[in-house]
């Protein structure tokens, strides 16, 4: 229990010029009331994101039916989201880094509600393309939610806690299929809406319950407001903050200004790289097997629009139960990824997803049997999920708090620009058959990169400094990762409890 931990570990740092780690203070709050109103306010920047891709899958199916789109047209309408996410991205990291966690994740809010509503004033395709792309643009800082929830987390509760905010995202697969069946036969701007209102709580609830991180804050030496977070978060969670942090001081973790460049540097450059591969190849398979069930199942909806005052006919009950799919392969990788490993899970995953994909695609020809397709679907959802789960969380912890946003940014970035070429690879003129073996093609490459990951299972997410040097035992070219947590130092610093893994 949180507050048994806590007090156990009050008895452990309450000495007089006591220091700690951020690490072992974050363990000493423990798991409670305050985490979960994180997790709810991050958890549905996660639910807007996800609606956000599966309107597409709707959208432009009804907009090339209702506004005549070319095949292009209709590509590109997906596209510009990924693309708007891809220079989201670049410019959340920079921004979460320098300038605070809190202040990235409310812009990110404010301009996917602002733009998602406005997109149902679009007027033209223009227009429609222009707002997508800067509710792209805000989408691309839903990386921020996800790191401030993994800053407040105790080590020994990271691994699966993380996994819950997928929930979120699942629940947001599900919803977006229900607000299509509820609302596009009557208007596809109703629809819109809906899918917008969920960032807009999250924004709301950010502004309310969520401070800035105490991680962050630390890197920048703003000790003093890094307590007092704490402390808040420690009352939260019933443990009373004046026994707790009586004569406690954080250990320093200031370091100079990070930046891109620092994820090319021989200390991290062989992750950063097998990272992006990894991030790449997860984005084309798990946006790209969307798009994909959707075809198959809606491969006439357009033909039967024409004959039926343009509206597609889409088989909803077949894309719910694969969109349902992702809640089963979440909660088999809950009880997995800290048992097996990030690395091992990831791998499998990926596998399998590419392998169900690309039978799914061959029987599509061969076969209209919807029960046999439908289950195909609904494993090869399960797995991407899965995967691309498990990758997220490897992600946060692979690299450190000076460059956490910057290096979590940077890899969604790389998988956005994966993701714009998924609805060209996947629509158009493409056989099923060619879409198949590229895909299975992607995912193998996908396995292989995350193989190369570091293994990140219990490790602390802690501080590590810029300008160490790669350690000597490790590989010249920077194939070790090395880390160097400086738990403790000589004189009144404590060493970190053996709880703390």
């Amino acid at each position: 229990m949180p507050m048994v931990y806590g007090t156990i570990m009050n008895n452990e740092i309450n000495n007089e010029n006591t220091v700690v780690s951020i690490d072992e203070a974050i363990e000493a709050i423990g798991m409670g009331p305050f985490q979960r109103r994180v997790l709810w306010a991050a958890g549905l920047c996660f639910t807007a994101d996800a609606t956000e891709v599966m309107l597409l899958s709707f959208l432009s199916l009804t907009l090339q039916s209702e506004w005549g789109l070319t095949d292009m047209q209709t590509a590109t309408m997906t596209a510009c989201v990924f693309a708007g996410s891809l220079v989201g991205t670049l410019f959340f990291g920079f921004y979460g880094d320098h300038y605070g966690r809190r202040p990235a994740f409310l812009l990110a809010c404010a301009l996917i509600s602002l733009f998602g509503l406005a997109t149902a004033f679009a007027t033209g395709y223009p227009s429609l393309v222009g707002f997508r792309f800067m509710v792209g643009f805000g989408v691309g800082g839903l990386v921020v939610p996800f790191d401030v929830f993994a800053e407040f987390l105790p080590t020994s509760h990271r691994g699966v806690k993380l996994l819950h905010i997928e929930y979120f995202w699942t629940a947001g697969s599900l919803v977006t299929p229900l607000f299509a069946y509820v609302t596009l036969e009557t208007s596809w701007r109703i629809f819109v809406v809906l899918c917008a209102v969920p960032c807009l709580i999250s924004g709301i609830m950010g502004i309310c319950l969520v401070p800035e991180s105490p991680r962050w804050l630390l890197s920048m030496g703003r000790q003093d407001e890094a307590i007092f977070i704490l402390r808040s978060a420690a009352s939260a969670n019933g443990i009373d903050p004046d026994s707790l942090f009586q004569n406690v001081s954080l250990k320093d973790e200031q370091v100079e200004s990070s930046n891109f460049l620092d994820l090319l540097s021989r200390k991290w450059r062989r992750n950063t790289l097998f990272l992006w591969g990894t991030w790449i190849g997860y984005a084309i398979g798990y946006y790209g097997t969307i798009l994909a069930v959707t075809r198959i199942f809606d491969e006439d909806a357009i033909n039967d629009a024409q004959n039926d005052n343009g509206a597609p006919h889409f088989n909803y009950q077949a894309i719910f139960v694969s969109a349902s799919a992702e809640i089963v392969g979440l909660m088999v990788v809950i009880h997995t990824v800290d048992s097996l490993g990030r690395v091992p899970t990831q791998v499998m995953s990926y596998l399998f997803g590419g392998t169900l994909l690309f039978t799914l695609s061959i029987l599509s020809t061969l076969t209209s049997n919807s029960a046999a397709l439908t289950t195909l679907s609904f494993f090869a959802r399960a797995f991407e999920m899965m995967g691309s789960c498990v990758t997220w969380v490897s992600t946060a912890e692979i690299y450190t708090t000076e460059l956490r946003t910057t290096g979590h940014a940077s890899a969604n970035a790389v998988g956005r620009t994966g993701a714009f070429f998924s609805p060209y690879l996947v629509g158009g003129n493409n056989s099923m058959l060619a879409v198949g073996s590229i895909m299975l093609a992607i995912h193998l490459f996908t396995a292989f990169c995350a193989y190369h990951l570091p293994e990140t299972k219990g490790r602390e997410i802690g501080h590590t400094s810029l300008d160490d040097d790669v350690s000597e035992d490790g590989d010249k070219d920077g194939n070790e990762m090395s880390f160097r947590y400086d738990h403790g130092i000589e004189g009144n610093v404590k060493q970190p409890s053996g709880r703390i893994v």
